[in-house]
């Protein structure tokens, strides 16, 4: 029989162990291992980081406050203490007024009282544990407080980055982003870029644009139709196959140094799928859920109607846009605070010049009059014009600021897209305008609607988008001489003219069966051109470039007058000038009835001269005649 010792016993070099003691020290040391690793893993559960910090940075004397949307690991009830450069604690430059959890235990908001430039570190503590990270408060340039925005002495040049001009090939696919570029796939990227935006800025230039619009460049990370940018994956960063912020910084000053200005487009009503909050949203309500897909239902009215249920304002406010595209709920005090900041942010930091509002009533409307409220007491002088998609006037004038709309809603919206007057153009040139109220007819009763809205000088004006067939698509026979005329009366009307990027080439769609990515081409090459489109931009190029120079194109009164044979004439006027448009959309030649606007004209020198005609001169006491399918544009002097 084995004899069990229970003791270790030395007898000078020779050491002996028990077997019992053996087993025993070695279970000792297996829990041991176990607790350790125990330790370690609920330490990894519950380990405190911070990942992301919005906004990126912020400045003093902001009428703006400041709260800050901190995310990691487990922030939850955590302490937050703020220390100076020395690595004291502090709180006269930078004060903490309030911390506050969200629904996820890996969020906090910081509202925080800002006095002074710096950099400053916020310690995050958890018990035993804390984190740290450093955050930049930067003294506010005064300049960017006395700016101007557009207006209607500017005309807008709206873009597609991803389909206007690729100038840095070498980002047009990048590592981790879900979408290549596919040159040649219609529905792909086709590499566009800021690069390309800045080498084709003398070409903006040219032409007489003096503002571009750029549809949104932030980052967008679906797999597919993510060149349009509209399903936002991080607000804050510009999407790397674009370029960066520091590149987009730089486009915004060299279109500063060349006389152009910057428009940002904005999306407030839905973010992407694949933004990264999206697996972790600070509250359930952050998105508007449902238990299953819920588009809107598109009801734009029941924001108004007197005769609508809730349950249709709800299904217009809270649908989703589409399936990639989540609804954001603005009723959330926090997001609508992170929307207020984020577009401050970005005017601040860039030095922006206006904003564009996606999808606007979409939105849930009295917040977004709070936005448009935020945006304006941080910055009075800048303009914002919302995309407010519908008809007919009254719907879209409900939306302007300054309206007067028998509920006393004020949305402060400066600015909408009147795609009232915009469809009338489009069918007034689409056919041969004979039937009753058809052709210029159309155009007419658009401008009837003018007593609705509250600045008429405040509409964005246009003739094509990015979604909607291309202008010389439409027109009949695809004839440049319809495509000339609706330019004209944009550059004409009251409102601020907008061209859309390819349009001054009067370019086509490459497949008009395949929808919007066959109209969203990139910008023609010279030697692509045909001597049609050579001719049309020289017009369009003579056409912009004088009304930079028209004052009374600006701010004039408007009188118009109607034709029942495809014609329509209106004076643009002010005291000291006028500028007489005499449109003839028929296949025939007409007569000018000069006599008939003698109620304005009287008050102007009989001879005038037309600008787009190398300032030939006209005697408009001797009989007029307008060519086929032509405008007729006079400028006169006061007598």
């Amino acid at each position: 029989m084995k004899k069990i010792h229970f003791l270790t016993i030395r007898f000078g070099k020779t050491k002996k162990k028990s077997y019992l003691c053996t087993k025993l020290y070695k279970l000792a040391y297996m829990k041991r291992l176990f607790l350790l690793v125990a330790l370690a893993c609920t330490t990894m559960l519950h380990a405190v980081s911070v990942k992301k910090v919005e906004p990126l940075n912020w400045w003093t004397n902001m009428q703006c406050p400041l709260t800050l949307m901190v995310y990691g690991d487990n922030l939850a009830d955590g302490q937050v203490t703020i220390l100076d450069a020395k690595g004291k604690v502090q709180d006269n430059g930078l004060r903490i007024k309030q911390v506050r959890n969200a629904e996820s235990k890996n969020y906090l908001f910081i509202d925080l009282d800002v006095r002074r430039a710096g950099t400053y570190t916020f310690v995050i503590k958890q018990g035993r544990k804390k984190v740290k990270f450093n955050y930049e408060i930067v003294e506010r340039k005064i300049s960017n407080c006395i700016k101007e925005s557009f207006s209607s002495k500017d005309m807008i040049y709206l873009l597609m980055p991803d389909r206007f001009r690729d100038g840095d090939p070498t980002n047009n696919t990048v590592e981790g982003m879900k979408e290549p570029c596919r040159k040649g796939y219609i529905h792909g990227r086709q590499g566009g870029d800021i690069q390309g935006i800045i080498d084709e800025l003398p070409h903006i230039k040219e032409l007489g644009a003096t503002y571009i619009w750029p549809t949104p460049l932030t980052w967008s990370n679906d797999s597919a139709f993510s060149y349009h940018g509209y399903a936002c994956a991080d607000y804050y960063h510009i999407d790397p196959r674009y370029g960066t912020n520091e590149l987009y910084k730089q486009m915004v000053k060299k279109a500063h140094e060349m006389g152009l200005k910057v428009i940002m487009d904005v999306v407030t009503n839905h973010s992407g799928i694949e933004h990264w909050w999206a697996k972790d949203l600070p509250y359930q309500d952050w998105w508007h859920q449902f238990p299953e897909y819920t588009a809107t239902i598109n009801a734009f009215t029941a924001a108004y109607d007197i005769n609508a249920s809730q349950y249709d304002r709800k299904m217009s406010e809270e649908g989703w846009f589409d399936h990639h595209m989540p609804d954001m709920n603005l009723d959330n005090p926090d997001l609508l605070q992170y929307f207020k900041q984020l577009y401050i942010w970005w005017i601040e930091w860039a030095n922006l010049d206006g904003l564009r509002v996606d999808t606007y009533p979409y939105n849930e409307k009295v917040p977004m009059a709070e936005w448009c409220r935020a945006i304006r007491d941080e910055y009075p002088w800048i303009n914002i014009v919302g995309e407010t998609w519908t008809r007919p006037a009254n719907q879209v004038a409900y939306w302007q600021g300054g309206t007067a709309n028998y509920d006393g809603f004020n949305s402060n919206l400066p600015s909408v897209m009147d795609f009232p007057t915009e469809e009338a153009i489009r069918q007034a040139l689409e056919n041969d305008g004979t039937a009753w109220g058809g052709g210029m007819a159309r155009v007419y009763d658009a401008l009837t609607a003018d007593y609705l809205y509250g600045d008429v000088n405040n509409l964005l004006m246009f003739v094509g988008n990015h979604d909607m067939d291309r202008f010389a698509d439409i027109v009949k026979d695809n004839d440049p001489r319809r495509v000339m005329i609706g330019h004209i009366l944009i550059a004409t009307m009251r409102g601020i003219p907008q061209v859309f990027a390819g349009d001054e080439y009067m370019q086509r769609s490459v497949d008009i069966t395949m929808g919007h990515s066959g109209l969203r081409q990139p910008l023609p090459t010279d030697n692509e051109l045909t001597d049609t489109q050579k001719e049309v931009y020289r017009q369009m190029k003579t056409l912009w470039n004088w009304r930079k120079s028209e004052p009374v194109l600006w701010e004039g009164k408007t009188m118009q007058w109607l034709g029942r044979d495809n014609t329509y004439a209106y004076v643009r006027y002010n005291k000291e000038e006028a500028v007489l448009v005499f449109i003839n959309a028929s296949e025939q030649s007409k007569n000018v009835p000069i006599d008939h606007y003698q109620e304005i004209l009287s008050n102007y020198a009989a001879v005038g001269t037309l600008p787009l005609k190398s300032n030939q001169t006209i005697d408009l006491q001797q009989p007029v005649v307008a060519e086929p399918v032509s405008a007729l544009v006079v400028k006169l002097n006061k007598k």
